[in-house]
């Protein structure tokens, strides 16, 4: 899945790690409607997984690669070991 062309970045996570991720992000959340994120993995690994019912996948991220989360979609994340990872927001 790609961003939307109408969107545009406006808040950045800081980078995280497996010691540092908020323990929201490791339970079901979602965005606002209308607030798209791009999920970015620094290094090493973590399972991104969608529980938004309709749309369940597991999508594990490695080093370099992103996974776009989508607005209200319920989601979250279980890193794979050592790992640093950051979250964009768009709207």
């Amino acid at each position: 899945m790609l961003l939307p062309d109408d969107v545009s970045p406006y808040k950045s996570t800081p980078t995280f790690t497996e010691e540092t991720v908020p323990a929201g992000l490791l339970n079901d959340h979602s965005t606002k409607g209308g607030t798209w994120g791009l999920l970015t993995v620094e290094q090493g690994s973590l399972l991104y997984v969608i529980t938004e019912p309709g749309f369940e996948e597991e999508h594990t991220l490695q080093t370099g690669s992103s996974a776009v989360i989508t607005p209200t979609h319920k989601h979250h994340i279980k890193p794979l070991g050592s790992v640093s990872f950051h979250v964009v927001f768009y709207r």
